[in-house]
């Protein structure tokens, strides 16, 4: 029982970057843009957030947890705002091509955020040894009283509000899109773009909110990964392939963020699964490792089979809008 404990607790945190990522670029792809900037945008989040801490601790002389946490948050969302914003201009005002945008921002993202990590790292003694305690014990600090109910209290209270913010926005962005009229005018832009314009619906405003505040939220999976899950500490290319499962967990959730919430939790118990099968050999654990995958591709076929209209990607999806051919 307590393996099995550890290893759903586990599969949460591990589950909560990649809900982060999945949620915000549901949004995004919603508008009909592809951005395949969101591991990217996650270390720019991750290692924004960072650096925002560790040069508050750093000039503070009695740092208050509270003031670096919001100081981190804003940091996170800012630059992954920014990263967003340049590729929405590059995509939606000059027309560039998405899939090659997206890229640039993923090798640009991770360069940005190894290089900035191991500076600071250096500066703190060592990589990996950045000193933001502090701040990451307040991401860390965990629901009172309730974390102390026996069993229940360790698998859905001993978290940090990170945790439950994922949740919370991924309830909240599907609730928007599916009940709201700036959710219908959303998916209108994102199927047909030109009827939504002859509708006096303004793509370009739509297309451009629905992706940077996409890309803020997967930055918050960036900021969680450092500050919550490592504690506040940097390791180059640590992020693994998680950017990249959360864009497939979108495919997984059928463009439904609520339903990305248990995408991402299966996605996080396959990515570690392996670890707890005792005996497997390096082969063997990289075939685990393609589980996710292989999910994805399995509901991609299913969903092409059921051709349900609410199961399928917008219509617009990846496509450039230009106004003047409408």
């Amino acid at each position: 029982m307590s393996v099995l404990l550890v290893f759903i607790q586990k599969v949460i945190t591990q589950g909560v970057s990649i809900l982060f990522g999945s949620t915000g670029e549901i949004l995004t792809e919603k508008s009909g843009n592809l951005n395949l900037g969101i591991p990217g945008l996650m270390y720019m989040g991750g290692i924004a957030g960072l650096l925002g801490a560790f040069f508050y601790e750093r000039f503070v002389a009695v740092p208050v947890p509270l003031v670096g946490m919001v100081i981190s948050v804003a940091c996170a969302l800012s630059c992954a705002a920014l990263g967003a914003l340049v590729y929405s201009f590059l995509t939606i005002s000059m027309r560039a091509n998405q899939n090659v945008v997206g890229l640039v921002l993923t090798t640009f993202g991770i360069g940005f955020g190894n290089f900035f990590g191991g500076s600071i790292s250096k500066m703190s003694g060592g990589v990996g040894q950045v000193s933001v305690a502090a701040t990451a014990g307040a991401f860390q600090k965990q629901i009172p009283f309730l974390r102390d109910i026996p069993v229940v209290g360790k698998l859905l209270f001993s978290y940090g509000f990170l945790t439950y913010l994922a949740i919370a926005l991924a309830f909240l962005v599907g609730f928007v899109i599916a009940r709201t009229r700036v959710g219908l005018n959303l998916r209108a832009v994102g199927e047909s773009p030109a009827t939504a314009d002859a509708a006096g619906i303004s793509v370009s405003r739509y297309k451009y909110a629905a992706t940077i505040i996409g890309g803020s939220i997967a930055g918050l999976g960036g900021l969680y990964f450092v500050m919550e899950y490592l504690g506040g500490t940097w390791t180059n290319n640590g992020f693994g392939d998680r950017g990249w499962l959360a864009i497939a967990v979108v495919i997984f959730a059928l463009w439904d963020s609520r339903k990305a919430i248990p995408g991402a939790f299966l996605f996080g118990a396959l990515y570690i699964l392996y670890l707890y099968i005792p005996g497997l050999t390096r082969g063997t654990q990289e075939l685990f490792k393609m589980l996710q995958y292989l999910v994805t591709i399995a509901v991609l076929v299913v969903t092409s089979m059921r051709d349900k209209r609410e199961d399928q990607p917008p219509e617009s999806l990846g496509l450039p809008f230009f106004r003047e051919e409408r």
